[in-house]
């Protein structure tokens, strides 16, 4: 049945993906589809309120407009405005006249009233009294008063050049005898609007002809336009005063999209947020504008309203199309996998069914066939199962043993302890017992078991399972593995005793080897004395060749008794005497033994010591050899009169290659490298061939003329460098010559003078 059942389900589930695909698609087409039509309908909805804020705005400002129109007209009829306007008019006249239209303006509810004559001047004003009355003030650049002037009716809106406060002008002429000898002019203050609007998603604008915001309820867009103005319109603008020194600029529209009803969508950058969110910058935000205009007035009014309800009421419809595509979705989903779960339970206790007879079928086979004896015992210790494993430890069968107690099959040694553990209260002892009895076969034979016994419980009884293990194999690898330790035991402690006396003649060796190589050194330091004997004798020969003219001379004088100059020869004979003193102290303390201890050595010491050794041949084979400055104070670790062996050595060295070479030079230099200290040799000879030199510091190689040397002197130095911790390598200068540079670990003195090693030397 379950082969059956798989092919359909393994074709559905073939087409699952194509399925999930398709639904996914109608989905987001069905998403889709609702966002157009929402957001069509919101716009109409949106355009329809707006449309009616837009119609009720304008009825109470024409209303407001209507009102006042005529209160020009009106006026110009008075006597006591003619009477102020005739030439010649009395002070009586003219306060006359300021009385009434003062009266005028508070009965009427106007801002201001005045009265202007043919040119431009006010004569008469209802603010007469105040600090900034219009009397006297010239408004003959304004378009009104141009009108009037012409005999037509002015209306304009501009800003006060005294108030600085916007206002909308009605202005009549005032006539006699059919000429023009002045006008009249009302002013109305339009702000009610902006104090009373309270819509946070609509907002009112006002412009005039030129498409001037002059009344917003966005503060930040008053005095701005809707369209780019032209240099042309700009400047007529500007040199009318209509709005003072406010600065005209447009709006910043970034996009306009031009409905069928005729209302525009346009997206401008807007530094404000609706429902009274934070300010947070200049945003691009997306309105509804909507304009009409107010007959016989030249203003336009136009509402922008804010699309955040059309995307409201997007994601409204989005959300409740989603929601319920889900909800059906899920449904539908609901009852397949209840369908599904039905299916699958009914196929699983089937399925558990065989499963658990397979299991009982596993569970016997491995009883059956495991290395170790089970045995089952009830809560009395009688036997009620055995496995064939337990069988063929024992020689016993299930019938033979079923109800005897199991006790019976181990030693008697063994038996309390299974007693004590079967008997005892589960509250007093560990659920499981582990250890190495004797069992007791059929025929009477023993053999060594690992026991173990749990407790456990089944069908609300209590039970044992032992589980046991034949250990005769075992036990025979313990007694092998014990008799092959004793024997690797016997056999460590023979190779112990030949390791020792291994050891022992191998630090007798090492002793034998530091005596020979010190021998050595101390040898190859014996061979640069002999070399530079001939030197120390020329040296030598001189005070001597003088010692015995001076003894001579003083003979000669001491027979004359001039006792005087006897003395001043003995005293230049003592002075020759010591200068052969100080040649020779140095042979002396090169040739002893070193202490081979580590200590700080100065560069400059060494420099002494090698030069007190080498100047004669340096300057018998007039050769220059130049030193570093500084060198004082430069100190490393190590032995004082082993580097200065080594010194020499490299110095005697680098002299010989240069027999032969035109440049007659030694350049030594000394540089600090962190934590050590480099110290290069450099001769100016023909160098060392590639080849030589990865063995020149072999023991016995040399590239010297026969007679000049062992081939000892490098392999000695390169020993004595390492074992004070450094490093001596070989390399060819780029320029010619060979380079040895000695490497060692560089000792810091900070603030303390260590005064060099002094040596009986006057060639410093």
């Amino acid at each position: 049945m379950a082969v059956e059942t798989s092919r359909p389900v393994s074709s559905l589930r073939a087409y699952r993906p194509v399925l999930i695909t398709l639904l996914l698609t109608l989905f987001v087409l069905l998403l889709v589809e609702t966002g157009v039509v929402s957001r069509q309908q919101a716009i109409e909805e949106l355009q329809a309120s707006a449309e009616s804020h837009l119609d009720r705005y304008m009825l109470s400002l024409q209303q407001k407009l209507d009102r006042y129109k005529d209160l020009p007209h009106l006026l110009s009829t008075h006597s006591d405005l003619h009477a102020a306007l005739l030439p010649g008019a009395s002070e009586a006249e003219m306060q006359r006249a300021n009385l009434y239209l003062e009266q005028v303006n508070g009965v009427v509810g106007t801002t201001d009233v005045y009265l202007m004559n043919a040119d431009g001047i006010t004569v008469a004003a209802s603010n007469w009294a105040s600090e900034k009355t219009f009397i006297g003030r010239d408004f003959s650049f304004r378009p009104y008063f141009q009108a009037a002037m012409a005999g037509r009716e002015g209306r304009y809106f501009a800003l006060g050049t005294t108030s600085n406060r916007r206002g909308y002008y009605f202005s009549y002429p005032l006539r006699e005898q059919g000429r023009v000898v002045g006008a009249v002019v009302v002013k109305v203050d339009l702000h009610d609007v902006e104090r009373h609007w309270s819509n946070p998603r609509i907002d009112l604008l006002v412009t005039d002809p030129d498409g001037i915001i002059f009344i917003s309820t966005r503060p930040e867009w008053k005095f701005r336009a809707l369209q780019p103005l032209s240099p042309q319109e700009m400047q007529r603008i500007v040199a009318s005063l209509r709005y003072g020194d406010y600065e005209l600029t447009a709006l910043e529209v970034l996009k306009r999209e031009q409905l069928s009803s005729g209302a525009e969508l346009i997206t401008l950058l807007d530094s404000r947020q609706i429902d009274n969110e934070a300010l947070d910058g200049l945003k691009p935000r997306q309105f509804l504008l909507q304009s009409k205009v107010v007959p016989g007035f030249g203003l336009s009014v136009s509402v922008l309203a804010s699309l955040a309800p059309v995307e409201e009421a997007m994601l409204g419809a989005l959300l409740l199309v989603g929601f319920s595509t889900a909800a059906v979705t899920l449904l539908v989903l609901f009852l397949l996998a209840r369908r599904r779960i039905v299916k699958e339970r009914a196929r699983f206790q089937r399925r558990e069914m065989l499963a658990l007879e397979e299991n009982e079928a596993r569970v016997r086979a491995i009883i059956d066939n495991t290395e170790a004896g089970l045995i089952m015992l009830d809560a009395s210790g009688a036997i009620e199962s055995i496995n064939p494993t337990s069988e063929r430890l024992f020689g016993y069968t299930l019938a033979q043993l079923r109800g005897q107690y199991f006790s019976q099959l181990l030693a008697q040694a063994d038996r309390a302890l299974v007693w004590r553990h079967i008997l005892a209260d589960e509250a007093e002892t560990p659920d499981r017992l582990s250890l190495e009895a004797t069992g007791l076969r059929q025929d009477g034979t023993e053999l060594p078991l690992g026991l173990s016994i749990n407790r456990m419980t089944l069908a609300s009884a209590r039970h044992f399972i032992v589980t046991l293990q034949d250990l005769t194999r075992r036990k025979e690898n313990e007694r092998q593995l014990k008799a092959a330790q004793e024997a690797l035991e016997t056999r460590v402690q023979e190779r112990t005793a030949d390791l020792s006396r291994a050891n022992a003649k191998l630090r007798e060796e090492m002793a034998q080897h530091r005596n020979t190589q010190n021998e050595l050194i101390q040898t190859a330091k014996l061979a640069v004395i002999g070399q530079m004997s001939a030197g120390i004798n020329h040296e030598l020969n001189q005070p001597l060749t003088a010692i015995r003219n001076y003894a001579d001379n003083a003979r000669a004088f001491l027979a004359r008794n001039r006792l005087e100059t006897v003395d001043t020869n003995l005293q230049e004979i003592s002075g020759l005497t010591e200068r052969m003193s100080r040649i020779i102290h140095p042979l002396k303390e090169f040739a002893r033994k070193s202490s081979g201890s580590s200590e700080l050595v100065s560069l400059q010491a060494v420099r002494d010591g090698a030069m007190s050794l080498m100047y004669g041949r340096f300057e018998k084979a007039g050769v220059e050899i130049c030193w570093p400055p500084r060198l004082a104070d430069y100190y490393v670790l190590g032995d004082m009169l082993r580097l200065e062996q080594v010194m020499v050595n490299l110095l005697a060295n680098a002299l010989q290659a240069l027999e032969g070479s035109e440049c007659k030079r030694i350049d030594v230099s000394a540089e600090p490298c962190g934590k050590r200290m480099l110290i290069s040799v450099r001769d100016h000879g023909p160098g060392i061939r590639e080849s030589d030199l990865d063995r020149v510091f072999e023991p016995f190689f040399t590239t010297k003329k026969s007679g000049q040397g062992l081939g000892l002197g490098l392999s000695i130095s390169h020993r004595i460098i390492e074992t004070m911790g450094g490093e001596l390598r070989v390399a060819n200068h780029p320029d010619g010559g060979a380079v040895f540079t000695i490497e060692l670990p560089r000792a810091v003195v900070p603030e303390l003078t260590i005064l060099p090693a002094k040596r009986d030397s006057e060639h410093d």
